[in-house]
Protein backbone atom coordinates (compact mmCIF):
# COMPACT_ATOMS: atom_id res chain seq x y z
CA UNK A 1 0.00 0.00 0.00
CA UNK A 2 1.63 3.51 -0.91
CA UNK A 3 1.26 6.19 1.89
CA UNK A 4 2.75 9.30 2.41
CA UNK A 5 6.77 9.79 2.31
CA UNK A 6 6.78 6.98 0.52
CA UNK A 7 9.48 7.31 -2.39
CA UNK A 8 10.19 4.62 -5.63
CA UNK A 9 11.57 4.40 -8.66
CA UNK A 10 9.25 4.92 -11.65
CA UNK A 11 9.16 4.36 -15.23
CA UNK A 12 6.30 4.02 -17.70
CA UNK A 13 6.01 0.77 -19.70
CA UNK A 14 4.87 2.30 -22.70
CA UNK A 15 7.87 2.41 -25.10
CA UNK A 16 6.70 5.39 -26.47
CA UNK A 17 5.84 7.48 -23.38
CA UNK A 18 9.31 6.19 -22.16
CA UNK A 19 11.42 7.15 -24.84
CA UNK A 20 9.60 10.76 -25.47
CA UNK A 21 10.21 10.99 -21.70
CA UNK A 22 12.70 13.08 -19.23
CA UNK A 23 13.21 10.11 -17.46
CA UNK A 24 11.43 7.01 -18.36
CA UNK A 25 7.70 9.16 -18.78
CA UNK A 26 6.63 8.49 -15.33
CA UNK A 27 4.77 12.21 -15.23
CA UNK A 28 3.26 11.42 -18.78
CA UNK A 29 2.29 8.40 -17.83
CA UNK A 30 0.75 9.00 -14.75
CA UNK A 31 -1.34 11.86 -16.46
CA UNK A 32 -2.66 9.84 -18.86
CA UNK A 33 -3.94 7.24 -16.16
CA UNK A 34 -5.57 10.41 -14.71
CA UNK A 35 -7.52 11.02 -17.98
CA UNK A 36 -8.47 7.95 -18.72
CA UNK A 37 -10.11 6.87 -15.37
CA UNK A 38 -11.55 9.97 -15.45
CA UNK A 39 -10.18 10.91 -12.04
CA UNK A 40 -9.55 14.00 -14.10
CA UNK A 41 -11.49 16.05 -16.50
CA UNK A 42 -8.15 17.53 -17.90
CA UNK A 43 -4.73 18.33 -17.66
CA UNK A 44 -2.77 21.20 -17.48
CA UNK A 45 0.66 20.89 -18.88
CA UNK A 46 3.08 22.56 -20.70
CA UNK A 47 4.37 22.27 -24.40
CA UNK A 48 6.65 23.21 -26.87
CA UNK A 49 5.38 26.10 -29.42
CA UNK A 50 7.62 27.44 -31.86
CA UNK A 51 10.94 25.99 -30.66
CA UNK A 52 12.68 24.92 -27.71
CA UNK A 53 12.40 28.09 -26.19
CA UNK A 54 8.55 28.57 -26.55
CA UNK A 55 6.55 26.99 -23.52
CA UNK A 56 2.54 26.95 -23.65
CA UNK A 57 0.55 26.14 -20.96
CA UNK A 58 -1.88 23.77 -22.58
CA UNK A 59 -4.90 22.22 -21.38
CA UNK A 60 -5.53 18.07 -22.88
CA UNK A 61 -8.68 16.27 -22.45
CA UNK A 62 -7.69 13.41 -24.80
CA UNK A 63 -5.07 10.90 -23.22
CA UNK A 64 -3.64 9.92 -26.15
CA UNK A 65 -2.37 13.60 -26.80
CA UNK A 66 -0.95 13.63 -23.20
CA UNK A 67 2.91 12.69 -24.27
CA UNK A 68 2.90 15.90 -26.13
CA UNK A 69 3.82 17.33 -23.11
CA UNK A 70 6.48 15.07 -22.75
CA UNK A 71 9.94 16.36 -21.26
CA UNK A 72 11.24 19.61 -19.76
CA UNK A 73 11.22 22.60 -21.43
CA UNK A 74 14.03 24.82 -19.06
CA UNK A 75 13.49 27.70 -21.17
CA UNK A 76 9.58 27.94 -19.84
CA UNK A 77 9.61 31.01 -17.39
CA UNK A 78 5.71 30.98 -16.92
CA UNK A 79 3.78 30.42 -13.50
CA UNK A 80 0.97 28.20 -14.64
CA UNK A 81 -0.81 29.01 -11.37
CA UNK A 82 -1.96 32.45 -14.15
CA UNK A 83 -3.72 29.82 -16.07
CA UNK A 84 -5.41 27.78 -14.19
CA UNK A 85 -7.07 30.20 -12.29
CA UNK A 86 -7.79 33.40 -14.60
CA UNK A 87 -8.60 31.25 -17.37
CA UNK A 88 -9.80 27.88 -15.86
CA UNK A 89 -11.59 29.48 -13.34
CA UNK A 90 -9.49 28.12 -10.39
CA UNK A 91 -10.63 24.20 -10.87
CA UNK A 92 -14.29 25.54 -10.18
CA UNK A 93 -15.93 23.86 -12.97
CA UNK A 94 -13.61 20.92 -13.61
CA UNK A 95 -11.07 18.26 -11.97
CA UNK A 96 -7.29 19.54 -13.50
CA UNK A 97 -4.09 17.40 -13.24
CA UNK A 98 -1.45 19.91 -13.53
CA UNK A 99 2.59 19.35 -13.80
CA UNK A 100 3.96 22.20 -11.00
CA UNK A 101 7.16 23.59 -10.72
CA UNK A 102 8.01 24.57 -6.95
CA UNK A 103 7.19 27.97 -7.59
CA UNK A 104 3.95 26.84 -9.62
CA UNK A 105 3.01 24.81 -6.76
CA UNK A 106 3.04 27.58 -4.22
CA UNK A 107 1.59 29.82 -5.91
CA UNK A 108 -1.72 27.33 -6.39
CA UNK A 109 -1.31 27.33 -2.51
CA UNK A 110 -1.23 30.49 -1.72
CA UNK A 111 -4.74 30.84 -4.47
CA UNK A 112 -6.08 28.19 -2.73
CA UNK A 113 -5.88 29.66 0.71
CA UNK A 114 -7.75 32.57 -0.82
CA UNK A 115 -10.12 30.54 -2.62
CA UNK A 116 -9.41 31.47 -5.87
CA UNK A 117 -8.57 27.77 -6.74
CA UNK A 118 -10.73 24.90 -5.93
CA UNK A 119 -8.77 22.41 -3.76
CA UNK A 120 -10.34 19.54 -4.35
CA UNK A 121 -10.77 19.75 -8.23
CA UNK A 122 -6.76 19.77 -8.36
CA UNK A 123 -4.48 17.36 -7.96
CA UNK A 124 -0.82 19.13 -8.31
CA UNK A 125 2.27 16.52 -10.19
CA UNK A 126 5.38 18.22 -9.09
CA UNK A 127 8.55 18.00 -10.66
CA UNK A 128 12.18 18.80 -9.15
CA UNK A 129 13.14 22.34 -10.59
CA UNK A 130 17.13 23.85 -10.39
CA UNK A 131 15.98 27.07 -12.25
CA UNK A 132 14.38 28.33 -15.50
CA UNK A 133 16.51 29.59 -18.26
CA UNK A 134 15.51 33.08 -19.66
CA UNK A 135 15.07 31.89 -23.69
CA UNK A 136 16.02 34.90 -25.23
CA UNK A 137 18.96 35.14 -23.49
CA UNK A 138 19.07 31.59 -23.23
CA UNK A 139 19.90 31.75 -27.06
CA UNK A 140 22.17 34.04 -26.71
CA UNK A 141 24.61 32.25 -23.94
CA UNK A 142 24.91 28.96 -25.84
CA UNK A 143 25.95 30.90 -29.06
CA UNK A 144 28.46 32.90 -26.81
CA UNK A 145 29.72 29.97 -24.35
CA UNK A 146 29.17 26.93 -25.98
CA UNK A 147 29.52 27.60 -29.63
CA UNK A 148 26.30 25.55 -30.81
CA UNK A 149 23.77 26.57 -32.54
CA UNK A 150 20.55 27.46 -30.49
CA UNK A 151 18.23 25.59 -33.00
CA UNK A 152 20.45 22.60 -32.85
CA UNK A 153 19.74 22.10 -29.07
CA UNK A 154 17.34 19.12 -28.22
CA UNK A 155 17.78 19.15 -24.35
CA UNK A 156 19.33 21.47 -20.89
CA UNK A 157 20.05 19.93 -17.78
CA UNK A 158 21.46 21.14 -14.61
CA UNK A 159 23.31 18.77 -12.92
CA UNK A 160 26.23 18.81 -10.76
CA UNK A 161 26.61 22.58 -10.47
CA UNK A 162 26.73 22.77 -14.47
CA UNK A 163 24.48 23.77 -17.04
CA UNK A 164 24.30 20.95 -19.56
CA UNK A 165 22.93 21.29 -23.39
CA UNK A 166 22.80 18.37 -25.41
CA UNK A 167 22.69 18.46 -29.39
CA UNK A 168 22.53 15.27 -31.84
CA UNK A 169 26.17 15.37 -31.33
CA UNK A 170 27.03 14.69 -27.97
CA UNK A 171 26.81 16.79 -24.62
CA UNK A 172 28.81 20.30 -23.55
CA UNK A 173 28.54 21.19 -20.34
CA UNK A 174 29.39 24.38 -17.97
CA UNK A 175 29.71 25.82 -14.52
CA UNK A 176 26.12 27.07 -13.55
CA UNK A 177 28.64 29.86 -11.18
CA UNK A 178 30.70 30.78 -14.04
CA UNK A 179 27.95 31.57 -16.54
CA UNK A 180 25.90 33.42 -13.93
CA UNK A 181 29.00 35.33 -12.91
CA UNK A 182 29.38 36.67 -16.61
CA UNK A 183 25.60 37.40 -16.13
CA UNK A 184 23.82 34.44 -18.00
CA UNK A 185 22.50 30.76 -16.66
CA UNK A 186 19.17 30.76 -14.43
CA UNK A 187 16.68 33.76 -14.39
CA UNK A 188 17.86 36.14 -11.61
CA UNK A 189 14.68 34.96 -9.16
CA UNK A 190 15.66 31.23 -9.27
CA UNK A 191 19.29 32.25 -8.54
CA UNK A 192 17.40 32.62 -5.18
CA UNK A 193 15.19 30.45 -5.23
CA UNK A 194 15.47 27.62 -1.82
CA UNK A 195 12.96 25.35 -3.33
CA UNK A 196 13.59 22.35 -5.23
CA UNK A 197 11.72 19.97 -4.56
CA UNK A 198 7.94 20.38 -4.78
CA UNK A 199 7.32 19.33 -1.61
CA UNK A 200 3.80 20.84 -1.83
CA UNK A 201 2.73 19.21 -4.49
CA UNK A 202 0.76 15.76 -4.46
CA UNK A 203 3.26 13.68 -6.06
CA UNK A 204 7.08 14.94 -6.77
CA UNK A 205 9.22 13.50 -9.33
CA UNK A 206 12.83 14.09 -10.92
CA UNK A 207 16.03 12.38 -12.29
CA UNK A 208 17.57 13.22 -9.09
CA UNK A 209 18.77 10.19 -6.76
CA UNK A 210 18.15 8.03 -9.64
CA UNK A 211 21.69 6.21 -9.62
CA UNK A 212 22.43 2.24 -11.23
CA UNK A 213 21.12 1.04 -14.11
CA UNK A 214 17.97 3.04 -13.94
CA UNK A 215 20.01 6.03 -14.12
CA UNK A 216 18.59 8.00 -17.41
CA UNK A 217 15.60 5.32 -17.44
CA UNK A 218 13.64 5.96 -13.99
CA UNK A 219 11.88 8.88 -12.47
CA UNK A 220 12.59 9.32 -8.32
CA UNK A 221 8.90 9.52 -7.13
CA UNK A 222 7.45 11.15 -3.57
CA UNK A 223 4.81 11.35 -2.10
CA UNK A 224 3.51 14.51 -0.53
CA UNK A 225 -0.52 13.50 0.63
CA UNK A 226 -3.11 11.55 0.85
CA UNK A 227 -4.76 12.42 -2.88
CA UNK A 228 -0.70 11.22 -4.33
CA UNK A 229 -0.57 8.10 -2.38
CA UNK A 230 -4.35 6.85 -3.37
CA UNK A 231 -3.50 8.06 -7.58
CA UNK A 232 -0.10 6.24 -7.01
CA UNK A 233 -1.19 2.96 -5.80
CA UNK A 234 -4.40 3.03 -8.31
CA UNK A 235 -1.55 3.88 -11.10
CA UNK A 236 0.78 1.18 -9.77
CA UNK A 237 -2.02 -1.38 -9.64
CA UNK A 238 -3.42 -0.75 -13.13
CA UNK A 239 0.05 -1.54 -14.65
CA UNK A 240 0.07 1.90 -15.93
CA UNK A 241 3.22 2.27 -14.11
CA UNK A 242 6.07 0.66 -12.99
CA UNK A 243 8.00 0.64 -9.71
CA UNK A 244 11.11 -0.34 -7.52
CA UNK A 245 12.32 0.90 -4.05
CA UNK A 246 15.12 3.69 -4.67
CA UNK A 247 18.81 2.30 -4.12
CA UNK A 248 19.28 3.90 -0.26
CA UNK A 249 22.79 6.07 -1.53
CA UNK A 250 19.79 7.28 -3.84
CA UNK A 251 17.84 9.17 -1.57
CA UNK A 252 21.31 10.41 -0.11
CA UNK A 253 22.23 11.94 -3.21
CA UNK A 254 18.69 13.05 -3.55
CA UNK A 255 19.24 15.56 -0.34
CA UNK A 256 22.72 16.27 -0.74
CA UNK A 257 21.75 17.66 -4.44
CA UNK A 258 19.05 19.53 -2.83
CA UNK A 259 21.30 20.80 -0.04
CA UNK A 260 23.92 22.00 -2.47
CA UNK A 261 20.92 24.04 -4.55
CA UNK A 262 19.53 25.83 -1.52
CA UNK A 263 23.36 26.28 -0.57
CA UNK A 264 23.64 27.72 -3.96
CA UNK A 265 20.42 29.78 -3.26
CA UNK A 266 21.71 31.15 0.00
CA UNK A 267 24.55 32.34 -1.59
CA UNK A 268 22.37 34.56 -4.09
CA UNK A 269 20.43 35.95 -1.71
CA UNK A 270 23.89 37.36 0.60
CA UNK A 271 24.74 38.91 -2.68
CA UNK A 272 21.42 40.31 -3.29
CA UNK A 273 20.33 41.26 -0.10
CA UNK A 274 23.42 41.54 2.16
CA UNK A 275 24.70 44.50 4.23
CA UNK A 276 28.04 44.21 1.75
CA UNK A 277 25.72 44.58 -1.57
CA UNK A 278 24.80 47.75 -0.57
CA UNK A 279 21.66 47.28 -3.05
CA UNK A 280 17.96 47.41 -2.16
CA UNK A 281 18.65 48.24 1.64
CA UNK A 282 16.68 51.40 1.89
CA UNK A 283 13.42 53.09 1.24
CA UNK A 284 15.06 55.49 -0.52
CA UNK A 285 16.62 52.99 -2.74
CA UNK A 286 12.94 51.45 -3.50
CA UNK A 287 11.85 54.82 -4.65
CA UNK A 288 14.67 55.68 -6.89
CA UNK A 289 13.45 52.62 -8.76
CA UNK A 290 10.23 52.84 -9.01
CA UNK A 291 10.42 56.60 -10.02
CA UNK A 292 11.09 54.37 -13.40
CA UNK A 293 7.99 53.03 -13.59
CA UNK A 294 5.80 53.70 -16.61
CA UNK A 295 2.47 52.36 -15.11
CA UNK A 296 2.06 50.20 -17.95
CA UNK A 297 0.61 47.47 -14.88
CA UNK A 298 2.56 44.78 -16.67
CA UNK A 299 3.95 43.48 -13.27
CA UNK A 300 -0.20 43.33 -12.05
CA UNK A 301 -1.29 41.63 -15.18
CA UNK A 302 1.71 38.69 -14.94
CA UNK A 303 1.33 38.47 -11.49
CA UNK A 304 -0.29 34.70 -10.37
CA UNK A 305 -1.04 36.57 -7.35
CA UNK A 306 -2.97 39.55 -8.40
CA UNK A 307 -6.44 38.11 -9.02
CA UNK A 308 -8.94 41.05 -8.42
CA UNK A 309 -11.15 41.88 -11.10
CA UNK A 310 -11.18 45.58 -10.69
CA UNK A 311 -8.12 46.88 -9.27
CA UNK A 312 -8.64 48.42 -5.60
CA UNK A 313 -6.15 51.78 -6.40
CA UNK A 314 -7.40 51.78 -10.24
CA UNK A 315 -10.85 53.75 -9.83
CA UNK A 316 -12.09 57.07 -10.54
CA UNK A 317 -11.05 58.32 -6.85
CA UNK A 318 -7.58 57.50 -7.76
CA UNK A 319 -6.70 59.28 -11.25
CA UNK A 320 -3.03 59.13 -10.36
CA UNK A 321 -2.61 55.75 -10.47
CA UNK A 322 -4.53 55.71 -13.77
CA UNK A 323 -2.73 53.35 -16.72
CA UNK A 324 0.05 54.93 -18.30
CA UNK A 325 0.04 58.07 -16.28
CA UNK A 326 3.14 58.55 -13.75
CA UNK A 327 1.78 59.55 -10.44
CA UNK A 328 3.82 61.97 -7.39
CA UNK A 329 4.19 58.86 -5.91
CA UNK A 330 4.90 55.24 -5.70
CA UNK A 331 1.75 53.95 -3.95
CA UNK A 332 1.11 51.33 -6.64
CA UNK A 333 4.01 49.50 -6.18
CA UNK A 334 3.54 49.50 -2.16
CA UNK A 335 -0.07 49.17 -2.25
CA UNK A 336 0.03 46.13 -4.65
CA UNK A 337 3.54 44.36 -1.97
CA UNK A 338 0.68 45.63 0.83
CA UNK A 339 -1.97 42.83 -1.32
CA UNK A 340 0.51 40.27 -1.86
CA UNK A 341 4.08 40.00 -0.67
CA UNK A 342 2.94 38.27 2.05
CA UNK A 343 2.21 35.17 -0.25
CA UNK A 344 4.98 36.34 -2.74
CA UNK A 345 6.79 32.64 -4.41
CA UNK A 346 9.28 34.52 -6.08
CA UNK A 347 8.68 33.33 -9.63
CA UNK A 348 9.34 36.52 -11.20
CA UNK A 349 7.09 37.18 -13.56
CA UNK A 350 6.76 40.96 -12.39
CA UNK A 351 10.46 41.30 -13.31
CA UNK A 352 10.25 39.46 -16.76
CA UNK A 353 7.92 41.67 -17.92
CA UNK A 354 9.11 45.31 -16.73
CA UNK A 355 9.92 47.50 -19.54
CA UNK A 356 11.49 49.70 -17.56
CA UNK A 357 13.66 46.60 -16.08
CA UNK A 358 12.93 47.91 -12.22
CA UNK A 359 14.23 45.03 -9.80
CA UNK A 360 11.02 44.18 -8.76
CA UNK A 361 11.35 40.42 -8.10
CA UNK A 362 14.21 41.02 -5.91
CA UNK A 363 12.37 43.75 -4.19
CA UNK A 364 9.32 41.35 -3.23
CA UNK A 365 11.38 38.87 -2.34
CA UNK A 366 13.81 40.73 0.10
CA UNK A 367 10.43 42.27 2.09
CA UNK A 368 8.87 38.47 1.75
CA UNK A 369 12.14 37.12 3.53
CA UNK A 370 12.00 39.52 6.05
CA UNK A 371 7.90 38.72 6.43
CA UNK A 372 9.08 35.22 6.59
CA UNK A 373 11.32 36.05 9.65
CA UNK A 374 8.88 37.93 11.35
CA UNK A 375 5.54 36.20 11.16
CA UNK A 376 7.34 32.39 11.17
CA UNK A 377 5.17 32.39 7.74
CA UNK A 378 6.39 30.63 4.71
CA UNK A 379 4.46 31.08 1.74
CA UNK A 380 3.07 27.86 -0.47
CA UNK A 381 3.26 25.61 2.48
CA UNK A 382 0.98 24.84 4.88
CA UNK A 383 -2.73 25.12 3.70
CA UNK A 384 -3.98 25.11 6.89
CA UNK A 385 -2.01 28.77 7.84
CA UNK A 386 -3.19 32.16 6.99
CA UNK A 387 -1.33 34.51 5.31
CA UNK A 388 -0.06 37.33 8.12
CA UNK A 389 -1.20 40.36 5.88
CA UNK A 390 -4.18 38.86 4.14
CA UNK A 391 -6.64 41.55 3.50
CA UNK A 392 -8.09 41.05 0.43
CA UNK A 393 -11.45 39.62 -0.82
CA UNK A 394 -11.74 36.08 -1.22
CA UNK A 395 -14.53 36.72 -3.93
CA UNK A 396 -13.04 39.06 -6.39
CA UNK A 397 -15.71 41.95 -7.39
CA UNK A 398 -16.82 44.22 -10.41
CA UNK A 399 -17.62 47.16 -7.90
Amino acid sequence: MVKVNDMYYAWSPNDEIAENGECGGAVTSVMKFLLEEGIVDAVLAVTKGADLYDAVPTLITDPEKVIESAGSLHCGTLNIAKTLNKYLNGAKDMKIAVTTKPCDAMTIVELMKREQIERDNVVMIGVNCGGTLPPVQAREMIEKFYEIDPDAVVKEEIAKGNLIIETEDGEKEISIDELEDEGFGRRTNCRRCENNIPVMSDLAMGNWGVIGPLAGKATFVEVFSEKGAEILEKAIKAGALKVQDPVPKGIEIRANIDKAMVNLANKWQDRNFGEESGELLSLDQYMDEFDKCIKCYGCREACPLCFCVKCSIESESNEWVGKGELPPSPMFHFVRMLHMVDSCTNCGQCEEVCPAEIPLAKIFHKINVQLQETFKYKPGYDMEQKPPLSIIDKEPSEE
